[in-house]
């Protein structure tokens, strides 16, 4: 059997389960799901051997990638922790009350994030071992509220973790991107990757890597280019030569 990978795909949906909360301007919302959603990583990273989990409802409702303890998560001083309260542009998106914020953690991200232990789970009783691939994409041009604002925006991006991403892993994902003749960050613009709060630091076994791709290379608006298909294949590829770590 081919070795496989757990593909996190947190960004990908526009779906907003319920709008409790949320400021009445419907255009407003739909505008902020169109500049953070990470469009098509349900395909772009999916294929018919890996494990995936996709998140099916937006960012903008409940961000399984943000910490739950709003004192761990560093947006959550700009208003957009584990559930956003206000725009990239700093204005108010909705009100979250200590019942909606309590009933959104249980009915969305714990359930979530429980799902991806649990196939973690499986993987190293099958396996003995298991890897995570966290699935993203980033605008050309970088967000109001982002950490880093450098001006360097390269086609690709691997975020790795100090425990839990292997020095080989990031070697090969180097050389990977190099022979294509594509530019990458290290940990740059964005930094980190997901690991269930069960093994996180805790549980060598599980290793992780983020891999961002620009949406310069496959998306026009909210459309797909030309060269989606020749991005595909280079993540696929990716994805390929990572398993043989």
């Amino acid at each position: 059997m081919n070795k496989k990978v757990i593909l996190h795909i947190p960004h990908s949906s526009t779906k907003i389960p319920y709008l409790d909360g949320f400021i009445k301007d419907k255009q407003k919302i739909s505008q902020e799901i169109s500049r953070l959603t990470d469009w098509y990583t349900d395909d772009l990273f999916s294929n018919k051997i890996d494990d995936a989990i996709i998140t099916p409802f937006s960012r903008l409702f409940c961000d399984v990638e943000r910490f739950a303890d709003d004192d761990l998560e560093a947006m959550s001083k700009f208003g957009m922790g584990v559930i956003y309260d206000k725009f990239d542009d700093g204005s108010i998106l909705r009100v979250v009350t200590p019942e909606l914020r309590k009933r959104i953690l249980q009915g969305f991200y714990w359930k979530h994030h429980n799902k991806l232990s649990e196939l973690v789970k499986i993987h190293l009783k099958t396996n003995s071992s298991c890897l995570i691939v966290d699935c993203h994409s980033f605008p050309e041009n970088t967000l109001n509220r982002a950490l880093n604002k450098t001006a360097f925006r390269p086609d690709f991006n691997i975020g790795t973790d100090a425990f839990h991403t292997p020095k080989k892993l990031v070697e090969v994902a180097t050389k990977y991107f190099e022979n294509l003749g594509y530019s990458l960050g290290i940990d740059e613009p964005y930094s980190g990757t997901i690991v269930p709060v069960d093994y996180y630091k805790k549980d060598i076994r599980v290793q992780s890597i983020m891999l961002e791709v620009n949406r310069k290379l496959y998306l026009s608006g909210k459309e797909k280019t030309d060269s989606y298909n020749k991005t595909k294949e280079v993540v696929q590829g990716f994805l390929t030569a990572i398993k043989e770590v």
